[in-house]
């Protein structure tokens, strides 16, 4: 039996996937602890997982809606995350892991775990880094839509040469806001890292398990050393409320198949009037609908209309004509095994990459975040529904992905390497 050590930090999406592999570990035996910040102990422990508080909780309800304002900043908001969450915890994040990893056969690290990298290293212990978008490879070859600079992407015809030397000026530029993590390795008395740490360093592992679904990217020749593509690591956890998940049965049976509107568990605090504008495009093209929303339910809806705080994706998105979502990795991911065209809706971070892959799967089309409008929801909406080519196409990709169950292809990793083999 082995212990697994698993660190990530932010929403949900950067959770679920982790739990996933840790209830299949556990399943076959072996230990498993998630460790990540205090939001997420209820949802961690609730599946069976042990827990570790590594991070503060991010604030409470109204603070929370405030920072995630500031964290979807197409500007600062990434510059916010690095330097005032990830940089100024990195000491206490490694102080905490380094009791919680004593013991361990395995780290785990997603790519905002810098402290744990370094406790790897300070315990010697293997480490396998984790991907969960293809953006965050950057990979010149491939090159992702980067959201403050998106004219970059039409550019890619210039070729590798081009792209490595725009990420290598674009990395330069923000080469200071990982000197808290120079800094503590040094003082750890461990040797220079990378000359970009903060972006490369996390690969330095014993292997790197890309955590999404193949059809988003193909294997690239600058991806690195012993990366396995696993596929999206499946967990969304249980309804808010079990009546509503009821309700929804209900519902789903009574007419035809409803548009679902959804934002996964981070763009929902910054939904402003999008529900409002969801419920006016239905109801132009006379379409039945389900809002997924958060905390903030709207009420006095009509009647060909519903809203729940939360309901599984898995649940929901297979009963869907149409599903819009903002492309958070794993929202896409429930997307694409629901076999039907998405309408994409893309906020920040790794989003309008993600928005751009599944366009280009031909399953998708989108409208950036900032420009919905009701009457640019319907249109979108009715030229998904008028075409069977989005559908045809949706349909392939889902049953190109049925039989990808990513949790055990990385706990077969992870398991691999605990025992001292390639995976």
């Amino acid at each position: 039996m082995s212990r697994f050590v698993f660190s990530t930090l932010g929403s949900l999406g950067d959770v679920h996937p982790y739990i996933a592999v840790a209830r299949f570990l556990i399943a076959m035996g072996h230990d498993a602890v998630i460790a990540t910040s205090e939001d997420h102990r209820e949802v961690i422990e609730g599946a069976g997982v042990e827990f570790a508080p590594v991070y503060p909780a991010m604030a409470v309800q109204d603070e929370y809606q405030a920072l995630l304002k500031r964290l979807f900043e197409v500007r600062g908001g990434p510059e916010l995350l690095i330097r005032h969450m990830v940089m100024a915890n990195l000491r206490s994040a490694y102080d905490r892991l380094l009791r919680v990893a004593v013991g361990a056969d395995v780290l785990v690290s997603h790519p905002l775990a810098m402290a744990l990298c370094l406790v790897g290293e300070k315990l010697k212990i293997p480490r396998v880094a984790t991907v969960l978008s293809p953006m965050l490879f950057l990979s010149a070859y491939d090159p992702p839509v980067i959201p403050d600079a998106p004219w970059l992407h039409r550019m890619r015809g210039l070729g590798p040469a081009f792209h490595r030397f725009i990420f290598a000026a674009a990395k330069m530029s923000v080469r200071s806001w990982d000197a808290p993590l120079r800094d503590l390795r040094r003082d750890l008395g461990l040797p220079p890292g990378r000359f970009f740490e903060m972006f490369d360093g996390q690969f330095c592992a014993a292997c790197t398990l890309a955590m999404f679904d193949p059809p988003l990217a193909r294997p690239q020749p600058d991806w690195p050393e012993r990366t396995f593509v696993c596929g999206s690591a499946l967990y969304d956890g249980k309804p808010a409320d079990p009546a509503d998940a009821d309700d929804f049965e209900r519902f789903a049976a009574g007419g035809e198949a409803p548009v679902v509107f959804a934002l996964g568990s981070s763009a929902v605090w910054i939904a402003g009037d999008f529900w409002d504008k969801a419920v006016a495009a239905a109801q132009q093209l006379g379409r039945r609908a389900v809002l997924l929303t958060g905390p903030h339910v709207p009420q006095s809806l009509p009647d060909t209309v519903r809203a729940y705080s939360y309901l599984p994706y898995s649940i929901v998105f297979p009963r869907a004509a149409v599903v819009v979502h903002q492309a958070g990795i794993g929202t896409l991911s429930q997307a694409l095994r629901a076999g039907c065209p998405q309408l994409i809706v893309p906020v920040a971070f790794d989003q309008p990459d993600n928005a751009m892959r599944a366009r280009s799967l031909g399953l998708a089309r989108s409208i950036p975040f900032r420009k919905v409008t009701a009457d640019r929801l319907a249109a979108e909406l009715s030229a998904l529904l008028a075409s069977s080519e989005y559908a045809d196409a949706a349909r392939s990709v889902a049953g190109q992905l049925a039989p990808v169950d990513g949790a055990a292809r990385a706990a077969g990793a992870l398991i691999a390497c605990a025992e001292g083999q390639s995976p």
